[in-house]
């Protein structure tokens, strides 16, 4: 579970985020706005790469405020960024090797993590890839192979739905809605796409220029005229 209480941002005289709080409890929580609303200001918070001007973080009641990046790592807290961190001259396995080998206790351990991590995403048939020479899909599965490492508790995605087809975005559905159970990871998950959010997270919360425009059960929160306003921008 991810605590977030009265968290504000402040920088100069723009507050991305202000007062914010909320609790996400769910398995996958979907975190929505119109662009510039503060969702990825959120996980830059909650990843530990902005520090709030007041307010508190914590992860399963460990409080994260004070804690490096690596330390929330360490914790179990995961990221992936809206542009992929693939480094294009290491094949597919190895970078998500070299996420292991900070993080995973053994080398055997690490080797039976890889394993797992590439079979879940798809990715074993294309092991020895380069980074450079996979599609987008792929390296996507790369940045999600890589938070699957290492027992993580929570796995915050930006937008890792952005620029897929559609074949692609039902592949990438189907394989979100099954991280909670196989890893144990609850998900966070921003994207534009209201139909992708829509099928695999059971609550969202709606962020509106900083403030909480809305949270709660998905369906719900979608349906709702002010969200509709505000995020779809449909009566």
């Amino acid at each position: 579970m991810i605590k977030i209480e009265t968290l504000t941002v402040q920088f100069g005289g723009v507050r991305p985020l202000d007062a914010l709080d909320g609790e996400f409890k769910a398995p996958i929580c979907g975190l929505i706005g119109p662009n510039g609303a503060g969702k990825t200001t959120l996980l830059n918070v909650l990843s530990g790469f902005v520090s709030p001007a007041k307010g508190s973080v914590s992860l399963d009641d460990i409080a994260l405020r004070n804690l490096s990046p690596v330390r929330r790592v360490i914790a179990g807290l995961r990221r992936t960024f809206q542009q992929e961190l693939v480094v294009d001259e290491l094949s597919a396995r190895d970078n998500i090797q070299a996420i292991a080998d900070h993080i995973s206790p053994t080398r055997q351990a690490a080797q039976e993590e890889i394993d797992r991590a590439m079979e879940f995403v798809g990715l074993t048939p294309r092991a020895n890839v380069l980074g450079r020479q996979l599609n987008l899909y792929e390296r996507r599965m790369i940045e999600i192979g890589k938070t699957l490492i290492g027992k993580p508790k929570a796995i915050l995605l930006d937008e890792p739905g952005a620029g897929l087809n559609e074949t692609e975005t039902e592949r990438l559905r189907a394989l979100l809605v099954q991280i909670p159970e196989k890893f144990g990871a609850q998900l966070v998950l921003i994207d534009h796409d209201a139909d992708l959010i829509a099928s695999v997270c059971i609550e969202t919360m709606v962020l509106d220029f900083g403030k909480l425009l809305a949270f709660g059960p998905t369906r719900a929160v979608l349906d709702d005229p002010v969200v509709r306003r505000a995020y779809l921008g449909t009566a």
